[in-house]
């Protein structure tokens, strides 16, 4: 692709960056920054909300695209996508007075290539579903196909889109390199060349030969981070930077751009993310022999950690989790049992992230108000005496409802102000 962009896109951009940086500079926002950095610093008062759009973008973003460049679609979908949760839903995500953009890093695990089948919806569109092509069907016998890693960067598409946005918007938004939290999820890559069958099998035939794969996982990984460590690609996680899953890593407690300046970072000065979704149907006993040794090993190399997505977390807390010790988020999801890892992190240093059912706002296309404040109401009570976030992931469609969404976030804000006591 080349990174061009007309005069007559550079205007449309334009606009659109002059609508972000007026939305960044309102109180309101700025107030809502310093809210994040309190709430991470487990001084908040209140628990943050997000509603993620991303899963449901399609119906937001395309109708209000003007561009006909393909690269400048891009940069303009990045900038709504900077401020559109501010102006239409009114959470508590921030917009940036930025353009952030990040550095084009690959990590390609045992330098298997996944090859990925999308079904396809009544227009001929490809739809959500698909299947990931598995290429170890016995782990004994295709073992030989787990090569050296490959992983790098392109600094060279890297800077040409850089150099590109920052002359069309540059001057009304800097343009500034950032880079999201350092994210590994070692069973989500098995599973995609493995299978989910296989991999569970491979633990029970081969145990000695997973448990090794899982060591040159660990050790993979850290050699990527090593390469970017060696090309100051580490950078600061400490504002506008996005910690999986749905949150944000504003803080005090990782250096920031000043120490940047003056030497290499490396991973103990940043944000990480780990999870492990393919793993609900193991044992705890089989999660910490098998899989635990890994993501500890990895998770241990990060200044704090968000750990967790759609998992039940309690089945594994008191056996392997709550011994991270960095780990200030965790993922509470709509199948984790809220009340046990109430009284878990209660008074702890690790915030309660709690990720509600998608079913209320992305199922129904009438929202159910008085279910939903029930729902919101428990999990309320259920993390009394924790610190608490609340992530809305998942949603798929709200029928192109926006006013249904803002209000989604409103009932939230009041079941809080109504039933929340720190």
């Amino acid at each position: 692709m080349e990174y061009l962009i007309s005069d007559k896109d550079k205007q449309i951009l334009r606009e659109t960056a002059k609508k972000q940086l007026e939305l960044a500079n309102m109180d309101s926002n700025k107030a809502r920054i310093q809210e994040w950095y309190r709430h991470n610093a487990l001084q908040g008062e209140k628990p943050m909300i997000h509603l993620e759009m991303g899963t449901f973008s399609q119906e937001i973003i395309p109708p209000l695209l003007k561009c006909e460049g393909a690269f400048a679609k891009q940069v303009e979908t990045a900038l709504y996508s900077n401020f559109l949760n501010q102006e239409l839903f009114d959470d508590d995500r921030v917009t940036p007075d930025y353009f952030p953009m990040e550095y084009d890093t690959f990590f390609e695990l045992f330098g298997i290539q996944i090859h990925v089948d999308h079904t396809q919806d009544a227009s001929g569109k490809e739809s959500l579903g698909h299947h990931f092509e598995s290429i170890i069907e016995d782990l004994e016998e295709d073992y030989e196909k787990l090569k050296p890693s490959r992983y790098g960067v392109n600094l060279e598409t890297t800077e040409q889109k850089k150099a590109a946005v920052e002359e069309a918007i540059g001057d009304i938004l800097p343009v500034k390199m950032q880079m999201s939290c350092l994210y590994s999820v070692p069973t989500q890559m098995l599973v995609h060349f493995m299978s989910m069958e296989n991999m569970m099998f491979a633990m029970y035939d081969y145990p000695d030969l997973f448990k090794e794969m899982m060591g040159r996982i660990a050790d993979d990984t850290l050699a990527y981070y090593k390469m970017l460590e060696e090309k100051r690609l580490i950078l600061p996680t400490t504002t506008f930077e996005g910690v999986g899953q749905g949150t944000w890593s504003f803080t005090t407690e990782l250096p920031g751009w000043d120490e940047w300046e003056k030497r290499p970072f490396t991973t103990k000065d940043v944000w990480g993310f780990m999870d492990s979704q393919e793993t609900v149907g193991i044992s705890p006993d089989m999660y910490e022999e098998f899989i635990f040794p890994c993501y500890e090993k990895i998770a241990s190399s990060y200044g704090l950690l968000s750990y967790g997505c759609c998992e039940p977390v309690d089945p594994i807390w008191d056996k392997c989790l709550s011994r991270l010790t960095n780990l200030r988020k965790v993922s509470i999801s709509p199948w984790c049992n809220e009340e046990f890892m109430g009284e878990r992190l209660r008074g702890s240093k690790v915030i309660y992230h709690r990720k509600p059912s998608p079913n209320f706002l992305g199922v129904d296309p009438v929202l159910d108000e008085d279910a939903f404040r029930a729902h919101i109401r428990k999990s309320l009570t259920a993390a009394r005496g924790c610190k608490m976030e609340i992530t809305q992931r998942d949603v798929y469609t709200i029928h192109n409802n926006i006013p249904k969404a803002r209000r989604y976030v409103a009932l939230i804000r009041e079941e809080i102000e109504n039933n929340w006591k720190a």
